[in-house]
């Protein structure tokens, strides 16, 4: 736990001059794909689901988004994705189509709700909050989601803890914990 400390601090003070004008190299589902297949090490995607009527999401544009911190972080360690969950857009994947739920739905307005895309939908298991995020990983298998609005101290423990593979780990120690219980007679 110390070793995940000492790298918060680490990037915090490496990401905490950088401007505030920076912003995150936002991409397609397509071209994160794309950059995956042509870069020699490829990196784990993370993806913000978010809809054109979402006021959180919105607030997380304009705050967690605009971090330094975050913004630094993500783009030296995501291919961060903006999935727009009610796109009319076609995506092919790993063979698969994914379309809108009902592409012939008209919105009455760019902030009025729509209907669901297929890839959103699937990714998310059908919990249908926003802002919702997943990080996937080099090979795009879902790792895990998180819904609502979180602050950037919140971004930055998610992002660190998946990007340094602690995830693959954390059982150990919590396994550790257990035991520790067990012999104390907790």
């Amino acid at each position: 736990m110390k070793n995940l400390f000492f790298v918060i601090l680490l990037v915090i003070l490496a990401f905490g001059s950088h401007s505030q004008t920076a912003s995150i190299n936002w991409l397609t589902w397509d071209q994160a794909i794309t950059k995956s297949k042509i870069d020699s090490i490829p990196k784990k995607m993370f993806i913000d689901f978010y809809t054109g009527w979402c006021g959180w999401c919105k607030r997380m544009d304009a705050t967690t988004f605009k971090d330094p911190n975050v913004v630094g972080y993500m783009n030296a360690n995501f291919y961060a994705v903006k999935f727009d969950a009610e796109t009319l857009d076609t995506i092919l994947f790993n063979g698969s189509t994914f379309i809108n739920s009902d592409p012939n739905f008209k919105k009455q307005t760019p902030n009025s709700r729509g209907k669901v895309h297929q890839m959103a939908y699937g990714i998310l298991d059908g919990k249908l909050s926003y802002p919702s995020y997943a990080i996937l990983d080099e090979n795009q298998a879902r790792l895990v989601t998180y819904q609502g609005a979180k602050p950037a101290d919140q971004i930055m423990g998610i992002l660190l803890f998946f990007e340094t593979d602690q995830y693959k780990y954390y059982h150990n120690y919590l396994y550790g914990q257990w035991n520790k219980q067990i012999s104390e007679g907790k």
